[in-house]
């Protein structure tokens, strides 16, 4: 009884780190699709930083009840599901163009690029002008 109870724990513990990289593989494969899809992004120009638009738009995207569920500096890229509800999964890019932002919004739904477009961009223009950038109840998909 007491080496059935150690190789269940053994297979367990040695399991977990796989369990635990199974997200990842998800994400990786739901942001390929995302990058592949730039070519059609809805794109729009920010008078800002990189630093400054990206920290703006996260308070926009959790504003918006959106899910991040990848977050990759490297490439410049956050990716979200439009809401927990909704998986519909859209990626915004951030690309520096000299002293702006271009802000792309890709996704494979057209749907989904437009409706997180065009609120992250309206949203995103009052925060920069010093406004509130859009209270909660107007960004939340009904």
């Amino acid at each position: 009884m007491r080496k059935m109870v150690m190789i269940i724990l053994g297979f367990l513990v040695s399991g977990c780190a796989t369990i635990k990289d199974v997200p990842k593989g998800v994400a990786g494969l739901s942001t390929r699709v995302l990058e592949e899809k730039r070519g059609s992004a809805i794109v729009k120009n920010f008078a800002c930083d990189y630093n400054t638009g990206y920290a703006k738009i996260k308070d926009i995207l959790s504003r918006m009840g959106c899910y991040i569920y990848s977050d990759n500096k490297q490439k410049r890229m956050i990716a979200i599901y439009i809401s927990e509800a909704d998986t519909t999964a859209v990626g915004i890019f951030l690309v520096e163009n000299g002293q702006a932002l271009d802000v792309q919004v890709s996704s494979a739904s057209t749907y989904g690029k437009e409706h997180v477009s065009s609120i992250l961009f309206a949203a995103l223009d009052r925060s920069l002008r010093g406004e509130e950038p859009l209270p909660e109840e107007s960004v939340k998909k009904e």
